[in-house]
C-alpha cells in the first residue's frame, strides 16, 4: 500500500488537476453546486452497486469519482470564498473528535450501542431540536425509514427483542388484510406502509440492511428473468405467447444456476 506521503502527494495532484480543469475546461468551468448535485447522487448509487457486487476494482474507481465531486464542490466554495477543501476536512475532523469523547475525552463506553446513544445525545447538545433533524428529506423512503429507526433507537426509543418486532409485524399484516377485504384504498396504502416500516425495523434487529437485501433480490430476479428470456429466444418463442407453466420450467432452471 502507499505511504502517507504518497497518499498526500496523490491528493495534492488531484487538487492541482481540479484547479487546471476549472480554469481551462469549458464544461468544468460551467459547473455549479446545483448542476453537480444529481451527478453526485448517481455516482453514489454506482458506488453502492460496486459494493453490493463486491467488485473492489470498481469500488476503487467509483470512490475516485466521488472524491472528484467532493474536491469539485470545495473548489467552487473557494471561488466564492465560503470554504475550501481544508475547511471541509477540518470541519469533519472537529466533528469526529467532538462526537467520540470515548476516544478523545474521558467518557467510557461498553459497546456500539453506547457509542450510538452518546452520538445522538451530543447532537442534541449541539443545538439540534430533534434527533430526526439529520435525516435528509430527499432520501428514498426505504432508506429514510431505516435511518429514522436507527436514530430513535439511539436515544432508547426501541423494542427490546426481535420477537416483539415480529409480533408487531404480524399485527400490521393483519390490519393490512382487514383493509384489503374492505377495499378502502387509502387505508390499504396506509397499512401497507406500516407493514413495510415494520419489516425494515425487523431487518434492523436481524442485523440486515433492508436496502441491500432488496437490491440483492432485485439482482437475483433480473438474472433469472434474463435467463428465461434467453431460453425462450433459443426456442424461437415470445414470452407473450408462452403460458405461465411453460415459463416456470425455465424459471426453475434459472434458480439452480
Amino acid at each position: 500500500m502507499n505511504s502517507r506521503a504518497d497518499q498526500l502527494k496523490a491528493f495534492d495532484r488531484l487538487l492541482t488537476i481540479m484547479d487546471e480543469l476549472r480554469d481551462q475546461c469549458p464544461w468544468d468551468r460551467k459547473q455549479t453546486l446545483q448542476s453537480l448535485r444529481h451527478l453526485t447522487i448517481e455516482e453514489t448509487y454506482e458506488l453502492g452497486d460496486a459494493i453490493l457486487d463486491n467488485d473492489l476494482d470498481e469500488v476503487k474507481k467509483e470512490l475516485g469519482d466521488l472524491l472528484l465531486h467532493i474536491v469539485f464542490y470545495a473548489k467552487i466554495g473557494s471561488e466564492t470564498k465560503d470554504f475550501d477543501i481544508a475547511d471541509v476536512a477540518n470541519e469533519i475532523c472537529e466533528k469526529l473528535i467532538n462526537r467520540h469523547p470515548h476516544i478523545y475525552g474521558d467518557v467510557e463506553v461498553t459497546d456500539e450501542d453506547d457509542v450510538k446513544r452518546n452520538w445522538e445525545n451530543l447532537k442534541l447538545k449541539e443545538g439540534k431540536k430533534s434527533v430526526l433533524e439529520g435525516v435528509p428529506k430527499s432520501l428514498p423512503a426505504l432508506v429514510k425509514a431505516s435511518r429514522i429507526q436507527d436514530k430513535v433507537a439511539g436515544v432508547g426509543f426501541d423494542w427490546e427483542k426481535p420477537e416483539q418486532v415480529f409480533e408487531k409485524l404480524e399485527e400490521e399484516l393483519g390490519e393490512l388484510q382487514y383493509e384489503v377485504e374492505k377495499q378502502d384504498m387509502d387505508k390499504i396504502e396506509s397499512e401497507f406502509g406500516d407493514v413495510m416500516f415494520s419489516m425494515i425495523n425487523y431487518a434492523r434487529f436481524l442485523k440486515i440492511n433492508p436496502e441491500d437485501a432488496l437490491e440483492r433480490t432485485n439482482k437475483k430476479f433480473i438474472k433469472r428473468f434474463q435467463f428465461l428470456e434467453k431460453k425462450a429466444m433459443e426456442k424461437n418463442k415470445s414470452l407473450r405467447d408462452m403460458t405461465l407453466a411453460e415459463m416456470n420450467v425455465f424459471w426453475e432452471e434459472a434458480k439452480k444456476i
